[in-house]
């Protein structure tokens, strides 16, 4: 088993949120759409109404959408899962290409990040959008968590909490490191 000072371009806290809840946090709801509580369910909690769950949707099209939502869900859960551990296994005493992966894959989850939270937020009923003790577990994972994630991308490309490699490299710098 790797130690953590193996993955020094994704240390502690980072390691546990980005290698084992977020991917965690994706999975699950791909598995909470297909078996259980099932599409039906997944469907009616996107905007929170307190209408009752049918026992199935009425319409083919959308089974087949939540069903393929699902399956983004899981991919990217998969790509954080395996991506960010190959990265970690295969470069253990490389820190800038650890981080030079790591960003690139965080850029475009920060880009897929920033849309989601737009979307969530704008397909919300406008009584919903700021009454945030009306959203239920779904939205507050759509967009509050999705926030906190984010957030914690910035962090990590700002060098809050870890040691920077290469992105607190001039751009001068880096190319004078790349012709050496």
């Amino acid at each position: 088993m790797p130690l953590i000072s193996d993955f020094p371009a994704l240390p502690g806290f980072y390691q546990l949120l980005f290698l084992h809840i977020e991917p965690t946090s994706t999975v699950m709801p791909a598995v909470m759409a297909w078996v259980f509580p099932g599409a039906a369910w997944f469907h009616n909690q996107l905007i929170p109404d307190g209408t009752p769950v049918p026992a199935s949707l009425s319409d083919p099209r959308t089974t087949m959408a939540v069903w393929q939502l699902g399956n983004c869900y899981m991919l990217l859960g998969l790509i954080s899962t395996f991506v960010f551990r190959a990265v970690r296994d295969a470069l253990p005493n490389n820190p800038v290409a650890q981080e030079r992966i790591l960003g690139a894959s965080f850029t475009a989850l920060a880009l897929a990040d920033v849309t989601h939270i737009l979307w969530s937020f704008v397909g919300l009923p406008d009584e919903l959008k700021y009454d945030f003790a009306s959203w239920n577990s779904m939205t507050h994972g759509n967009i509050t968590f999705v926030v906190f994630l984010l957030s914690m991308r910035l962090a990590w490309f700002m060098g809050i909490g870890r040691k920077r490699y290469y992105y607190s490299q001039s751009a001068g710098s880096t190319a004078a490191k790349k012709r050496s």
